[in-house]
């Protein structure tokens, strides 16, 4: 087997083959057009035939068009974690950092850890993890909106401040926005144009959620079903997973999100683990916004963690153990899901 690791940049594509221990074979670049990915299939197809491994390091905004491309021309593509291409590079006997050096720490890196998912462009996952980017990069673009206000108007008049997270709402942005309009001079008009700005952002966020609540309440039911999982949540789950099917059990599922435990252990101190800081941190953020409000509602959420807590675990251990708990149950709903969208609609009874 032969193994095509990618270094991927904004206008070439480095690729690196190696053998199965990872010597390597030959190197190309390419444009990173459809074209040139065409050109990297044919070449290594003429090099080394069809039975190899495209490895690309998992730099989504660089790589999405390319994994695209290869999985069209029938490849197997695997996203290779950025840790763990650097670890790779670091315990390499070649020293420095190029690209095809970088792109032959992918091919190892596969190499060294097989089990790694394939990549693959579900189209409903794809979807709402666009729609919650989306979302969120119009959230952070509000709250800075908002601090800069703030100290329009702490300039103004400190005691026209408004509380902390009011301006979310209409009725406190008419009564900051009519002061302002009885206030003369530059900073205050500035401060009209911000609050302008601020309601415009609100509108959009608004939409977005109404959106991607509904698409997700028809693509994941079980999903958002499970208590302390809310829309946004859910969202975020389907997202970052990018199909359910690409991880082989639930095991890989969890290192993938993060909360698979590392032992930690030596000599006489044996059994105690940690939390791996590796992994997607969206799905391990998702996973704890789930565990943080299970903790707080009558469930078995709660009945885990203080079943952890009374047999000596400390409450961050607790905590980690039921997030790890959560991933298992996840990934069940999320297979469910799955099978629910690929079985066709019943027609209706007459």
């Amino acid at each position: 087997m032969v193994v095509v690791g990618a270094d991927v940049h904004k206008r070439t594509h480095t690729f690196v083959a190696v053998d199965e221990v990872g010597r390597k074979l030959a190197e190309k670049v390419v444009a990173t057009t459809s074209r040139g990915h065409g050109e990297a299939v044919m070449w290594a197809r003429e090099r080394f035939g069809a039975d190899m491994v495209w490895a690309i390091e998992d730099c989504r905004h660089l790589s999405a068009r390319l994994e695209r491309d290869l999985m069209s021309f029938g490849q197997k593509v695997v996203r290779v974690p950025p840790k763990l291409m650097a670890q790779t590079r670091k315990s390499a006997r070649t020293r420095g950092k190029s690209d095809p050096i970088d792109a032959l720490a992918v091919a190892r890196g596969y190499l060294r850890e097989p089990d790694l998912p394939v990549a693959s462009h579900d189209a409903v996952s794809r979807e709402l993890k666009l729609l919650v980017d989306r979302r969120e990069v119009l959230v952070a673009q509000r709250t800075a909106t908002i601090n800069r206000l703030l100290w329009r108007v702490h300039e103004l008049d400190p005691e026209r401040a408004p509380k902390r997270r009011s301006l979310d709402l209409a009725k406190h942005r008419r009564i900051l926005g009519d002061w302002l309009e009885t206030v003369d001079g530059l900073v205050a008009e500035l401060a009209r144009d911000e609050l302008a700005d601020i309601t415009r952002l609100t509108e959009s966020i608004n939409a977005l959620a109404k959106r991607i609540g509904e698409r997700v309440r028809a693509v994941a039911p079980v999903l958002l079903a499970m208590p302390g999982c809310g829309e946004l949540t859910a969202a975020k789950l389907v997202g970052e997973t990018a199909g359910v099917t690409r991880f082989k059990s639930e095991a890989a599922f969890a290192r993938h999100a993060g909360v698979a435990p590392i032992p930690v252990w030596s000599g006489n101190t044996a059994g105690r683990v940690r939390m791996t800081r590796s992994g997607n941190r969206q799905l391990n953020a998702a996973l704890h916004r789930i565990a943080v409000t299970q903790i707080r509602l009558h469930g078995l959420g709660q009945t885990y963690y203080r079943h952890r807590l009374d047999n000596g675990a400390t409450r961050p251990e607790a905590l980690r153990s039921l997030k790890r708990r959560l991933a298992r149950v996840v990934f069940g709903h999320l297979h469910n899901d799955h099978q629910h969208r690929l079985q066709p609609c019943q027609p209706a009874a007459a």
